[in-house]
């Protein structure tokens, strides 16, 4: 909980900042140390290893082989992993606001969510990926656009309109998800195979998930950030984009293929974290501005703070279940965690900020 604190803490410092690239720097300072503590707080926590053992098992002190084996071989790639999917769920997101100039636009509610999870458990049931397999991001990927796709042809001229986009979204996300729990219901092998991609959990992540998604989300983060100087042009609208001699459809084409691409990405090896990719945009424009160049490294902060600490949560109340309990053999899932917070802290935007009557 002191990460979310910090967090908070980052959007009161930043905002007395003065300047734009100095609110990023200040924001940036406090979101890396929020950061570290959520990060010490995954390596701490979890079952198989004491508090008391962990600090010699990370300076390889008198630990005995299992101690080290769970840091170095178990936790440390979860919580590496949980930086990564957060960084990629919180970027896609800005992608999509910015894109579709929708301040409610997410992976979860344009149907590139349920999208991305379908696409896994299709390719599940073809046999075409394995839990580490490297394709599940490739299925991930075709099954965010199909969702992405599905979503815009439904919206048809009113596409443009937040409410109605969010609405459709919705819709879209339910539908999916319907067509995934009969996809998993025809076959129980892959229904238990799947339940870390429906829940959003981080458990039992290797080093060899970590390699699955580290190359995707070094490659569309810096995407985003490259894409920057056309982001900004097309937060003024298509006309004044146009005007300024701005492709208006190739770009918007291209952040849309990255936003896909890094939800695929965090959706194929995590699973489903709710509205990271909505609340970590939010709170880093309040804190940042508009200005895309500083808002795509506060965002992939932001949302890495969110699953983060999300997971150390999630580890945390896993431990007061009683031991033995099936239960603590799956753990709470992280998504579960960040499902609950995004609600409430989305309330409080609409709420405050009156953000269904804003346009990006």
């Amino acid at each position: 909980m002191s990460a979310v604190a910090g967090a908070a803490g980052a959007v009161a410092v930043a905002r007395a900042a003065r300047g734009p690239a100095v609110r990023c720097a200040v924001a940036c300072a406090v979101l890396a140390a929020a950061l570290a503590v959520s990060v010490a707080g995954q390596l701490a926590l979890g079952r198989g290893l004491a508090l008391d053992g962990v600090w010699a098992a990370l300076t390889r002190s008198g630990a005995d082989p299992t101690g080290e084996h769970i840091l170095w071989a178990l936790r440390m790639p979860r919580a590496a992993v949980a930086v990564l999917a957060g960084a990629c769920l919180g970027v896609s997101g800005l992608l999509l606001q910015i894109a579709l100039r929708n301040p409610l636009a997410s992976p979860e509610l344009t149907g590139v969510g349920g999208g991305a999870v379908l696409g896994v458990v299709v390719a599940l049931r073809l046999g075409a990926v394995a839990g580490q397999a490297a394709t599940a991001v490739l299925a991930a990927m075709a099954g965010g656009l199909a969702g992405g796709g599905l979503l815009w042809l439904l919206s048809g001229r009113r596409r443009t309109d937040p409410v109605w986009l969010t609405i459709n979204g919705v819709l879209v996300g339910v539908a999916l998800s319907g067509v995934t729990a009969v996809l998993l219901v025809l076959s129980q092998a892959e229904a238990a195979g799947a339940l870390r991609w429906l829940t959003g959990s981080l458990t039992g992540l290797t080093a060899d998930h970590l390699r699955m998604l580290a190359p995707w989300a070094a490659l569309g983060i810096l995407s985003a950030w490259l894409l920057s100087p056309l982001l900004a042009v097309m937060q003024g609208g298509d006309e004044h984009a146009a005007a300024v001699g701005l492709a208006v459809r190739p770009a918007r084409f291209a952040a849309l293929l990255c936003a896909v691409v890094l939800a695929a990405a965090a959706v194929a090896v995590v699973g489903v974290v709710g509205f990271v990719g909505l609340i970590a945009p939010l709170l880093a424009t309040a804190v940042v501005g508009r200005e895309p160049r500083l808002l795509v490294p506060v965002t992939a902060l932001a949302g890495a703070v969110a699953v983060s600490a999300a997971d150390a949560v999630a580890q945390a109340v896993t431990l007061l279940v009683p031991a033995g309990a099936e239960t603590q053999r799956l753990g709470l899932p992280a998504g579960s965690v960040t499902a609950v917070a995004g609600a409430v802290l989305l309330i409080i935007a609409v709420r405050r900020q009156h953000t269904l009557g804003e346009r990006p």
